[in-house]
């Protein structure tokens, strides 16, 4: 592939910044990332923010796959738009911009100004006996994750983080990247909001007999027909946000597990959504690691988190701030009169 002039002048101004070449490591892949999505070798940082999708799953309901009650998912809604969940106290700390999306929570959410209404039913159905949602609905969910984050990026967000809340939906995740790596459920199925032995057993069983049903790999490259049969809306909302966002050349931070097997979906729906996403974490959750590697993709961070909410993505922002100042503030040899390196 042909090196541009715009490829040359931002890894010259890397390399010419007073440092040994590659010595900032991945900070200086993230920089030139970020400077090729926005097409300048002077890239900026403006209003970043996190948009936390929210959504109930039918199977929640059963108890096959969760060890919290399905209410746990309105409840912890009601604590974002309160100020006390993780994510807010993330955002807060590191000045990054937070809205919560009731994709179709099985409870009534009143109005919060931090909160979008975009319901798309009371929860999915459950896929233990049919599609997880009807195509009216999947085809709702993904114009609507595509108006949020246009939205938000009308407003003057160029970098966009996306999380989710939904009991059960690691059950979903699991069942979207079997289907599209032909990977084995096992494989991909963890223990969640913390299953116990008896409980993972359970789950797995369950999600095998869904997959079997369902036959999923004959939708392996059928994104939208898999988000049908198995998909969350909070999932389904975030593909469409992840499309719309690349689309406008937005810097994506891409979050957890769920988070991430909602751009592998949205990657069989437009290859190239990925050139514009940056990893935040590789979460404790069996399986993150695999997926980032179907994608090609290099976590910034590890901390064993499996929380979700857009926590890992708030947390991988300042380092993402840090790595565009460098390129924009650090002085090159030339200006600050520091010798180079003799070829």
């Amino acid at each position: 592939m042909e090196v541009t002039a715009l490829e040359l002048e931002i890894r010259r101004r890397i390399d010419q910044k007073t440092k040994p070449v590659g010595s900032l490591g991945f900070l200086e892949m993230i920089a030139y990332q970020v400077a090729m999505i926005q097409r300048t070798s002077a890239p900026h940082i403006s209003l970043p923010h996190i948009i936390v999708f929210a959504g109930d799953h039918g199977i929640a309901a059963t108890g096959l796959v969760n060890p919290f009650p399905q209410a746990v998912t309105a409840q912890m809604v009601h604590n974002f738009l309160q100020g006390g969940a993780a994510i807010n106290v993330f955002c807060r700390s590191n000045q990054v911009g937070l809205s919560i999306v009731n994709a179709g929570v099985a409870a009534t959410i009143p109005d919060h100004p931090n909160l979008i209404q975009s319901v798309a039913g009371p929860g999915t159905a459950n896929y233990q006996d049919g599609p997880a949602m009807t195509k009216d609905q999947l085809n709702f969910c993904i114009q609507q994750g595509r108006a949020v984050a246009n939205k938000q990026i009308q407003s003057g967000s160029n970098v966009l983080g996306f999380g989710e809340m939904g009991i059960g939906n690691t059950s979903s995740a699991s069942l979207l990247l079997a289907a599209i790596t032909h990977k084995p459920v096992a494989s991909w199925v963890g223990s969640g909001t913390g299953a116990n032995a008896a409980q993972m057993e359970t789950k797995v069983k369950t999600l095998e007999a869904v997959f079997h049903t369902h036959q999923l790999y004959q939708y392996s490259e059928n994104g939208f027909a898999l988000l049908q049969q198995v998909g969350g809306f909070e999932i389904a909302q975030m593909v469409g946000a992840y499309l719309e966002a690349a689309i406008q050349r937005c810097v994506i931070v891409v979050d957890g597990f769920i988070a991430t097997a909602a751009l592998a979906v949205a990657q069989l729906i437009d290859p190239s959504v990925t050139k514009f996403c940056i990893a935040a974490h590789r979460s404790a959750e069996l399986g993150h690691q695999m997926a980032l590697d179907w994608l090609g993709l290099h976590p910034i961070l590890q901390l064993d988190m499996r929380l979700g909410e857009g926590t890992g993505a708030a947390l991988a922002m300042p380092i993402i701030l840090s790595s565009v100042a460098f390129l924009n503030e650090m002085a090159s040899f030339e200006d600050a009169g520091v010798s180079n390196k003799t070829s």
